[in-house]
């Protein structure tokens, strides 16, 4: 039995947000200047790689019902050690009427030979998929990003990934630039571009760092609210934090997609609520009722918990390993994916 309890309002001060954007602009105007962009829709007709629609899996277990909808990644992805599934956010949840995808994040698990992040972008309608990835400009070169990019939100054309201790690092899909370079460098070297042999990368754009001691481990956009939202909140490990369980926060969005901030920088959250138990590891509001996804192991099945803010919270079986969430507004869908070898897949349940 899962012991969860009402979720209450709590002082949103923690998760002011200063924007950082530094020298990041001026980076990304010298990549701009020096390489061919490549938008979104180029992104997914040049895909590589195929997932299955709905194909076998097991990382949905036990859970009954299954999801309405899946995509199993192919192998090499499925099965690799080197990287995991984190984020997820969909086209729907931007606003987007010109593509119809599922964008999610991976981190580099190796402790040696760091190769950052990345973002895979899949055609729902074709179940092709692409990753790109995301750097950080340094000067006339760029770098690997070392976060563990636990959530995704995207917002017409700003994507939002958290940086656990720091805030939240931007990348803009008018930014996407094509690269020649080798498997095995990364930066611009003897005027050629690599990137560990990916065909893209998407700069850093911008960056909103928190100014207080809250934790930015996964995130989501609201379109049900007027403005719109982002939606961020902390992952609690009890066994590393006895007695934390986390909190979720929610910003207004600016008509441009940036959040709403005033002329000294300041971003406030709109408001804060503690979570109704620890490990949550994705969490999104739509229409007054909040969805959480809780972990529990790479072998159980995880539950997504359901509630208006109030007791009582209603438990669903989930598959194994869930991470953050989306919702995909029209379809009445919400969609998450999993993390751990060769039980990894993006899939879709009932709102």
């Amino acid at each position: 039995m899962i012991d969860v309890s009402a979720m209450a309002a709590t002082d949103p001060g923690p998760f002011l947000l200063r924007r950082d954007t530094r020298e990041l602009a001026r980076g990304v105007e010298a990549l701009a200047g020096e390489l061919p962009a490549r938008d979104l829709p180029d992104v997914l007709a040049k895909a590589n790689r195929t997932a299955v629609r709905k194909g076998s899996t097991t990382a949905f277990a036990g859970m009954s019902p299954r999801p309405v909808d899946w995509y199993r990644l192919q192998a090499g992805d499925d099965d690799t050690t080197d990287w995991y599934p984190q984020g997820i956010a969909s086209s729907s949840e931007a606003g987007r009427a010109d593509v119809q995808a599922l964008a999610f994040t991976w981190y580099w698990k190796p402790s040696a030979g760091e190769r950052g992040i990345r973002i895979t972008f899949l055609g729902t309608g074709t179940a092709k998929y692409r990753h790109v990835l995301l750097v950080e400009p340094k000067g006339a070169s760029y770098a690997a990003i070392n976060v563990h990019a636990g959530g995704l939100a995207w917002h017409g054309d700003l994507l939002y990934v958290p940086d656990t201790s720091r805030g939240l690092r931007v990348f803009d899909l008018r930014h996407i630039y094509e690269v020649d370079g080798d498997e095995d460098r990364i930066g611009v070297r003897a005027g050629k571009h690599h990137a560990f042999g990916y065909r893209y990368v998407m700069p850093q754009v911008d960056a909103w760092r928190g100014t207080g001691q809250a934790r930015f481990s996964f995130a989501g956009v609201d379109r049900s609210t007027t403005p719109h939202t982002l939606v961020c909140g902390e992952f609690a490990d009890p066994a590393q934090q006895p007695g934390a369980i986390g909190r979720i926060a929610r910003w207004a969005f600016a008509a441009d997609g940036t959040l709403a901030a005033g002329a000294d920088g300041l971003a406030p959250a709109a408001d804060a609520f503690t979570l109704p138990a620890p490990r949550i590891q994705g969490g999104l509001s739509h229409r007054n009722r909040w969805y959480l996804s809780l972990g529990a192991g790479s072998t159980r099945n995880g539950s997504l918990l359901v509630t208006d803010g109030q007791a009582p919270v209603k438990v669903r079986k989930y598959p194994v390993g869930p991470e953050d969430l989306s919702c995909w507004q029209e379809r009445g869908q919400l969609w998450s994916l999993t993390e751990f070898k060769g039980r990894r897949a993006v899939f879709a349940v009932p709102l």
